[in-house]
């Protein structure tokens, strides 16, 4: 894909990875949308697109609510006709004893990483298929291919998005519109701050930067990737895992053993 001239949508754009994405798409020339849920960041960030020479509207957008969704799209619809790509990079994370995760965390979580980028796919597919081009990016995660232990529910929402971005791709087979999966390691961004990024240290975790994932993210979309993993080992231990999950469970022990005692203590934070 030439990005240059494509209009083209991007979830969480004031988060770490989106900032940083939205900039790397500045330089080759895209029509950005910009959709986020705090309005004053939106601003900074189409400011700094601006002072780059880009072109961006911004939207706000509340993720959770399927009805702030949808008037999401009527305003993108009046306001530009329609998307060319949409990248669903809004996400948020959990971290803690699975049992003392709270039920509203658990369900705007699912909210936000499964749900919202389904909806937004529904609504947008359309007329994507009606031209007869387009492209889906799902923003994953190793984490979707590799469960970690005390990241269960982020885990399972990244296993949910990578398996609705292969249905999906399979599905749109013929139509033009194409479906990239792109799976980030850990990366160091606001959301990992804290007790996980003690964690991480702790443990040894590789760890990029949200630039050098913005990157990545743009390369796969240049070269139409379908799957498009960041990081080595992770994307050998991916591999590993689909075949010999047990060899995993084992080479995982020691560290989860140490992350163990960062777990509890999130958890207590998180009741208090």
């Amino acid at each position: 894909m030439i990005i240059s001239g494509q209009r083209i949508l991007i979830t969480g754009a004031a988060g770490g990875i989106g900032r940083e994405l939205v900039m790397a798409l500045v330089d080759k020339h895209a029509e950005l949308v910009l959709v986020d849920i705090d309005v004053h960041k939106l601003e900074q960030v189409k400011l700094a697109v601006h002072a780059g020479g880009g072109k961006a509207q911004i939207f706000l957008c509340d993720l959770t609510s399927s009805s702030s969704i949808k008037e999401l799209v009527n305003q993108i619809t009046e306001s530009i006709g329609g998307i060319d790509v949409l990248i669903n990079c809004a996400g948020v994370a959990s971290f803690g004893e699975f049992d003392m995760q709270l039920n509203e965390n658990m369900e705007n979580l699912w909210r936000i990483n499964v749900i919202a980028p389904m909806q937004l796919t529904r609504l947008l597919l359309p007329k994507m298929k009606k031209r007869g081009g387009g492209r889906i990016v799902n923003i994953g995660s190793i984490f979707g291919s590799i469960g970690f232990a005390y990241f269960t529910s982020y885990s399972a929402s990244k296993f949910a998005i990578r398996g609705f971005s292969e249905a999906l791709r399979r599905e749109l087979k013929g139509t033009g519109v194409g479906v990239t999966y792109v799976a980030p390691r850990y990366t160091r961004t606001t959301l990992n701050e804290g007790t996980v990024s003690r964690m991480a240290e702790a443990v040894g975790m590789n760890a990029d930067e949200p630039s050098v994932v913005a990157r990545h993210v743009v390369r796969a979309i240049e070269a139409d990737r379908e799957d498009y993993y960041i990081g080595w080992p992770e994307s050998l231990f991916v591999r590993i895992n689909a075949w010999f999950p047990r060899l995993v469970d084992m080479a995982l022990r020691k560290q989860n053993d140490k992350t163990r005692e960062f777990a509890v203590q999130e958890s207590l934070i998180t009741r208090r």
